[in-house]
């Protein structure tokens, strides 16, 4: 079980992480792991199985989150802040972690894998 939850929790991660990989170069910045988290964290109660669909708040941090990792240094950042921190968030479904960014418009050009490299 605790595998599944550690498992989930980096699935969500990875959303995150796929969100601001395939980012295009756009005004803001990714300052701090605590704006990170506030981008996405409306998002749990979908990501939980809590919500039949995200709410347009987890929508719109998921988009706002894509936007504000506009280099590769603020995607890269954004990546490992969520890999450092999802270990600690348990109860996440990663099939639908996985299908938040088609829910909220947010094209992304692969799968949200645990094998994201952030340094890429």
């Amino acid at each position: 079980m605790a595998a599944s939850r550690a498992y989930a929790a980096a699935t969500l991660a990875l959303l995150a992480a796929a969100l601001v990989l395939s980012a295009a170069p756009a005004e803001g910045a990714v300052s701090s792991c605590g704006q990170v988290i506030g981008y996405i964290a409306p998002c749990l109660t979908y990501a939980m199985g809590n919500a039949p669909k995200p709410s347009g708040n987890c929508c719109s941090g998921v988009q706002s989150l894509n936007s504000a990792a506009a280099s590769t240094a603020d995607r890269q950042t954004t990546c490992s802040c969520l890999k450092q921190r999802a270990g600690g968030v348990g109860g996440l479904r990663p099939d639908l972690i996985a299908g938040i960014p088609g829910k909220c418009n947010v094209k992304i050009p692969y799968a949200i894998s645990p094998n994201t490299d952030c340094s890429k």
